[in-house]
């Protein structure tokens, strides 16, 4: 009912979006496009995003055009995918974790502990599994171009340290509004609350939520270190980014343009992964100078408190095993 709600209430905003973004200037043939972030510009996912846009107006000799919106202005990761379906947003960027409750495919790579590595994640996401899941996602009239770094998400926490899964018990954990997530925290014996990005900081400091949870790029960039000063590596999920473009949109473009489009996708795709991975170490150094304690856990005890999960979810078994298979 909530996500029939959205839709509605997306379908009312439908025309204004329409009017401003995926326009076609008639004196010059050029395609205007809009994308949707909700990182701020220092993240390079962002900086990912802008490089995108840069490379597509290369490419095409300037007759695509696209907008970068940046810090969720279009809306947050769910609004934006509704935009995106229904054909009133060109691009967004979405979390996979936040993309499953839409496009139950991608899920499997929001699974806790599901990958093994970052390099064996790129051979499964590079490699046809990757590209089924993507493929997939034209049935919800969403194109999906390339998969992006979106950091190995780990718990922070205001009043205490999370140093065992005795620790998470009873604690107010913010996650993505993500099944899997929620069922996660729930296995910890936490109390998961889905809440908006945005929101997430004001939660932190008033006590509306004890812990979040994220990669240190996503900790250091919001400032959430400021209010959560513990910070676990306990490595509970990689799930990675995708940039999705609406059918709508896609539909537009000529041939060539295209194969611009995914040749951006993919330079800007490879130089974000490194970027990401970078700045990782670095956020990880600015936390630490800011005073935040980071805590060494034992992750086997957390992969085993939360692998009843695979359990719930039957239909990803075969790709499950696809996945561990690979090497």
């Amino acid at each position: 009912m909530k996500k029939l709600v959205t839709i509605l209430v997306v379908l009312l905003l439908a025309t204004s979006l329409f009017a401003q973004g995926g326009s076609e200037s008639k004196s010059s043939g050029v395609l205007n496009f809009k994308l949707a972030e909700n990182q701020p510009a220092n993240n390079p996912i962002s900086k990912g995003m802008l490089m995108f846009a840069e490379l597509v107006k290369e490419k095409t000799n300037g007759t695509v055009l696209i907008d970068v919106y940046l810090d969720a202005q279009l809306g947050n990761e769910n609004e934006t995918i509704d935009q995106v379906q229904i054909g009133a947003l060109d691009f967004a960027r979405i979390n996979t974790s936040a993309l499953a409750s839409t496009a139950d495919e991608v899920g499997v790579f929001t699974l806790p502990y599901i990958f093994t590595s970052t390099d064996h994640k790129y051979k499964v996401l590079d490699g046809a599994i990757g590209q089924g899941v993507s493929d997939s996602l034209k049935k919800y009239n969403m194109i999906g171009l390339e998969y992006w770094e979106a950091g190995s998400r780990n718990f922070y926490s205001t009043k205490k340290p999370i140093k065992s899964v005795a620790d998470v018990k009873g604690m107010k954990v913010r996650v993505q509004q993500s099944e899997v997530a929620i069922k996660m925290v729930e296995l910890l014996g936490g109390a998961a609350t889905p809440m908006a990005y945005g929101e997430v900081y004001q939660g932190l400091q008033t006590g509306v939520i004890d812990a979040a949870e994220n990669d240190f790029v996503s900790y250091y960039t919001s400032g959430h270190y400021e209010v959560a000063k513990f910070y676990s590596l306990d490595a509970h999920m990689a799930p990675p980014a995708m940039l999705l473009m609406s059918q709508t949109s896609w539909n537009k473009l000529n041939d060539s343009q295209k194969q611009a489009v995914r040749e951006a996708a993919k330079e800007a795709a490879v130089w974000q992964r490194q970027a990401m991975m970078d700045f990782q170490n670095e956020s990880r150094a600015k936390v630490e100078e800011a005073g935040c304690q980071i805590f060494e856990v034992d992750g086997k005890a957390f992969q085993n408190a939360v692998s009843p999960i695979y359990d719930l979810y039957p239909q990803y078994k075969s790709i499950i095993e696809k996945i561990k298979a690979v090497n």
